[in-house]
C-alpha cells in the first residue's frame, strides 16, 4: 500500500512538473521575422531608443560575431532565469559554432506584480561574463535606473559593460572592483576633466585676450559667442531621422545562428 501510494504521489509530482514546463514553453514569444535584436513587446522604450539600441547591437554581432538580444515582456508566466534560457535556445541566440549569445530579459513592475531582469549567457560566454559578474550588472546597472522607471538608461548601461567584458577589454572581477570604488573613481574622472577644461578655456582666452588687445573676460565672452554661432551652424541642418537612418527592420542584422544555453546568468527583482 505505501508502495503504490508512493508511486502515485511520485507520478502526480512529475506530471504537474511537465505541466508547468509546458506552460512556461508556451508563454515563450515566437522568433521575431525578420530577425531583431531588440524586442520590445513590453512597450517600455521609445521607437528611437528601439532603433539606437539595435543599431549598436547589430554592428557588435557583425564585428564580433556576439549576439546580445533585448527582450521585454509583460508577464513570465513562470521562472524569470527558465523564461530566459528558453527564448535563447527557441530563437538560437549566438552562433552555433561559438554559443556566444547573450539574452537580456526585462519585465517591468506592473500594478503589483515585481519587476523581473535576468541575463542569460551562452556557453561560449561564461568565461567572459560569470555568473557572479552578470549578477553585478543587473544590480548596479539596470535595477537602480528601472526603479526610477529609466529602462533604456537600463539596459544601455549593462549592454555596454557586457560588450567590453564580451571583447576582453578588461578581466571580469575588475568590474566589480571598479563598481565597487565607483563614486571616488567617477569624482576623481570628473575633476580631471573639468580641470583640463579649465585649464584650456583660460590659455584660450589669454591668447585672445593678446592677440585683439582685450581684457581677458571680454575675450571670454568674445569667443563664448563665436562657439555659440559656430554650433548653431554646424547643426543648423541636421535632425535626429537624418542620422537615424537604419532601423530595427533595416537588415542590418543578419539573423540568429542556433547558440545554445547552458545555465550561466542571473539576475534580479525590484
Amino acid at each position: 500500500m505505501k508502495i503504490t501510494s508512493l508511486l502515485l504521489l511520485l507520478f502526480l509530482f512529475l506530471g504537474s512538473y511537465y505541466s508547468l514546463g509546458n506552460n512556461e514553453l508556451e508563454c515563450i514569444p515566437e522568433k521575431p521575422n525578420p530577425p531583431v535584436l531588440v524586442n520590445d513587446f513590453a512597450n517600455i522604450l521609445t521607437e528611437n531608443q528601439v532603433k539606437i539600441l539595435e543599431n549598436d547591437l547589430a554592428l557588435f554581432a557583425q564585428e564580433t560575431t556576439n549576439q546580445i538580444c533585448i527582450v521585454t515582456v509583460n508577464e513570465l508566466c513562470g521562472d524569470k532565469a527558465l523564461f530566459t534560457y528558453e527564448i535563447g535556445e527557441k530563437w538560437g541566440v549566438g552562433t552555433g559554432k561559438f554559443n556566444n549569445g547573450v539574452v537580456i530579459m526585462v519585465k517591468p513592475k506592473i500594478n503589483n506584480t515585481k519587476g523581473e531582469a535576468f541575463i542569460a549567457v551562452g556557453y561560449g560566454l561564461e568565461g567572459k561574463i560569470p555568473d557572479a559578474v552578470a549578477k553585478k550588472i543587473v544590480e548596479n546597472e539596470m535595477i537602480p535606473n528601472f526603479k526610477e522607471g529609466n529602462y533604456y538608461e537600463g539596459v544601455y548601461n549593462a549592454i555596454l559593460v557586457i560588450k567590453k567584458l564580451a571583447r576582453e577589454e578588461f578581466p571580469p572581477d575588475q568590474y566589480g572592483k571598479q563598481y565597487d570604488g565607483s563614486f571616488g573613481f567617477v569624482l576623481f574622472i570628473f575633476l580631471s576633466l573639468f580641470g583640463l577644461f579649465f585649464f584650456y578655456a583660460i590659455r584660450r582666452a589669454k591668447k585672445y585676450a593678446k592677440e585683439h588687445g582685450v581684457s581677458i573676460g571680454e575675450a571670454f565672452r568674445d569667443l563664448e559667442k563665436k562657439d555659440r554661432k559656430s554650433s548653431s551652424n554646424h547643426f543648423g541642418g541636421s535632425s535626429w531621422g537624418s542620422s537615424g537612418g537604419r532601423s530595427s527592420g533595416s537588415g542590418g542584422f543578419g539573423g540568429f545562428g542556433g547558440g545554445h544555453f547552458g545555465g550561466g546568468g542571473a539576475g534580479g527583482s525590484w
